[in-house]
């Protein structure tokens, strides 16, 4: 899938420039009281010294050749710094969908490109963006910069990913959020794209690893990926089929009908749970249904933003 192109043909993201404009406009005033303004020894750019702005970091070797004033940008001078988290395991890869689209996506496609819309905001507001995935393991660590050659990374591994035709079939998210949490060293907004479905460890502790990302006084937004019709409502003929777990490889036959109530039954009380912990540990919680638009994505990250900064 070629994201950028994707992102132009989504008629919400058409006008993502506005969009990310009026996000500017709307925190520009919290922008120099940032806490999260420093400056590490990695140089980024010289932009224009502007009238009634320190002049710490003026460049004057710069200013004796040009005549004009620049300061010096370091990598991390930021307005925010957003951590996404992916789960990138076999479950993510349903419904099967032969070729992605913005008409056609799974739970991982939704991600990716959601992932990708919130990057291009981020970058247009210079915010520094990293990326962790994972699934059995934890394949991918990027942290947070941004530059243009690291946005243009971040697209690259993301359209890998949305292709894998051979995902690792298992999860494994409590011991994958844990290694995240330890990496992610600075206070940062961190957005989780995932189904929340594993078989390795029971829900208690995968509730646990979840309170883990919040330390380090991180706030964590859950966007929870769900294809409703079929994962939350059971909606499938009622004619024999075959259903098999795509992480496990067992597989069960049976009409659907015949367990329709109990499944719908089972899985709202899991998620009650899920959104009864969230709530507790002070993380946002978002159910998402990957046929509907990203409106509720890009909303979430607007407010969420504007609480963290």
């Amino acid at each position: 899938m070629d994201l950028q192109s994707e992102l132009n043909r989504a008629s919400l993201f058409k006008n993502l420039e506005l969009l990310a404009n009026q996000v500017v406009e709307g925190f520009i005033s919290g922008i120099h009281k940032s806490p999260f303004h420093g400056f590490s020894a990695e140089f980024a750019e010289h932009k224009i010294y502007n009238a009634g702005e320190s002049t710490k970091h003026i460049d004057w070797k710069l200013f004796a050749k040009t005549d004009k004033l620049y300061t010096k940008r370091y990598e991390e001078e930021t307005n925010l710094r957003c951590h996404m988290i992916l789960d990138s395991s076999a479950s993510m890869y349903y419904p099967e969908v032969k070729h992605l689209d913005i008409e056609h996506l799974n739970k991982i496609g939704f991600g990716v490109l959601a992932i990708a819309a919130l990057m291009n905001i981020l970058k247009r507001q210079r915010d520094a963006v990293g990326l962790s995935v994972y699934s059995n393991s934890y394949h991918d660590y990027y942290p947070e910069k941004g530059s243009e050659r690291h946005h243009q990374m971040l697209l690259a591994k993301l359209s890998e990913i949305s292709r894998d035709s051979e995902p690792d079939r298992d999860t494994d998210t409590y011991t994958n959020l844990h290694l995240i949490a330890e990496k992610i060293k600075r206070r940062s907004l961190i957005f989780l794209f995932t189904d929340m479905f594993q078989t390795k460890t029971d829900d208690q502790k995968l509730f646990e690893a979840l309170r883990h990302l919040k330390y380090n006084k991180h706030e964590v937004v859950l966007f929870h990926l769900m294809d409703k019709a079929t994962e939350l409502h059971f909606d499938f003929e009622n004619t024999p089929k075959r259903f098999i777990d795509v992480e496990t490889g067992e597989h069960i036959d049976l009409y659907s009908d015949a367990v329709k109530e109990n499944y719908e039954k089972g899985i709202t009380e899991y998620l009650e749970a899920l959104k009864l912990k969230c709530i507790q540990y002070r993380i946002k919680y978002v159910n998402v249904d990957i046929s509907s638009n990203f409106a509720k994505v890009l909303n979430t990250f607007m407010t969420e933003r504007q609480k963290f900064l």
